[in-house]
């Protein structure tokens, strides 16, 4: 019988209580890795409420009781020293840390004129700062092992942004910012660590959950006995692979998944390009460059989320 691809394994999966870290949780045991299974538990979409052990635990023990290996921690990653303490706990459980998912947020979505510095900072907070929490003790931990092993050793990130940093979100400018910073750690992360074995990759999902249901209202709804097109178990798989063995060449990469669909997207490329005819540009000279460019375009012309690989409402 063929091993599992992440046999002999440990993962990190955080935000893995519900929807898109419980489905990626899940694939990960799948496919053969041990996991801590790692969920704040407030019940509020927007961070608030009580936090309670109930996700995280109840994930963990549906992955045992399928026969895997899974233990919960119930800290907030935004916070250094949890993040800390979630790293250790997987190498005092299981004896390493081989893989790490960062997928834990909240929203508080408000439109930029109306946003506050607290709802601003809430979800950079918990978005972006969570993800170089446990990626910097991660990569302490792989970096350490790769000394005394004195070569690289197994190390996997998979990072969570999302299309609103690729294409606008009007109410979202503190998440598209946290995203868009996401995708700036991880690049910077996978050339830091390639030299140590790490790998570091983000993706940028579309899944019906609950921090979502009121984008994805409406759009593509599943007939009778269908899986949703929007279902996390879509998602998923690409984490379990970029997460395995076979993936050891994709390093520093961004990928939107959703419904069957994985697109690799490219990293930005100069559209235009315009040179002065003297030492420095002058008003008149960008006047008559610029402006007669931006006046071919379509008015307004920007990229809608729902429109940038095909979403359509149902």
């Amino acid at each position: 019988m063929a091993a599992l691809p992440l046999e002999g394994l440990s993962a990190i999966v955080t935000g893995a209580g519900r929807g898109l870290g419980r489905a990626e949780a899940l694939e990960l045991a799948r496919l053969g890795a041990s996991v801590v299974v790692n969920d704040f538990g407030q019940p509020g979409r927007d961070g608030s409420g009580q936090a309670s052990t109930g996700p995280a635990e109840e994930v963990a023990a549906e992955i045992r009781a399928a026969g895997g290996r899974a233990t919960a921690h119930t800290g907030d990653v935004a916070d250094h020293q949890q993040a800390r303490e979630l790293v250790q706990l997987a190498v005092d459980t299981y004896g390493k840390l081989d893989i790490l998912v960062n997928n834990a947020g909240i929203l508080r979505d408000r439109m930029i004129f109306s946003m506050s510095e607290a709802e601003w900072d809430s979800v950079i907070h918990v978005h972006l700062k969570g993800h170089f929490n446990t990626t910097h003790f991660a990569a302490a931990h792989w970096r350490e092992r790769s000394k005394a092993a004195g070569g690289p050793v197994y190390g996997r990130i998979v990072n969570t942004s999302s299309e609103a940093f690729l294409a606008g979100s009007a109410g979202q400018p503190n998440y598209a910012a946290a995203k868009g910073g996401i995708v700036g750690l991880t690049t910077s992360t996978a050339l830091a660590l390639a030299k140590y074995g790490v790998t570091a990759n983000a993706i940028c999902p579309r899944a019906r959950t609950r921090m979502t249901e009121d984008v994805f209202q409406g759009f593509q709804e599943p007939g009778e006995g269908q899986l949703d097109p929007l279902a996390p178990e879509h998602v998923s798989p690409l984490v379990g692979y970029l997460a395995s063995p076979a993936a050891g060449k994709v390093n520093g990469q961004l990928l939107v998944v959703h419904g069957g669909m994985v697109a690799i997207v490219e990293r930005p490329r100069v559209a235009a390009k315009f040179d002065t005819a003297k030492e420095v540009f002058s008003y008149g000279e960008l006047d008559e460059l610029l402006s007669p460019y931006y006046e071919d375009r379509p008015a307004g012309e920007t990229f809608a989320a729902a429109e940038v690989l095909g979403l359509k409402r149902g």
